[in-house]
């Protein structure tokens, strides 16, 4: 839910064989507790875990497919 009336929801678009898109900017918290930013219209989000920019997506995916 938004804040506030104002504000929009954060859209996420779910692929099957692919990153997790988006609407941007985003911070993402990782497991280790440190922060990362983007501030990008829209980012590319690793979930394969193959990324060597993890957590963003270099289509490393696309490898193994």
């Amino acid at each position: 839910m938004p804040n506030s009336p104002a504000e929009r929801p954060r859209r996420l678009s779910v692929q099957r064989k692919g990153p997790l898109l988006v609407e941007g900017p985003v911070e993402v918290e990782l497991e280790d507790g440190s922060t990362v930013v983007s501030d990008r219209f829209r980012v590319a989000l690793c979930t394969c875990r193959r990324s060597r920019r993890y957590p963003w997506c270099d289509t490393s995916h696309r490898d193994r497919a």
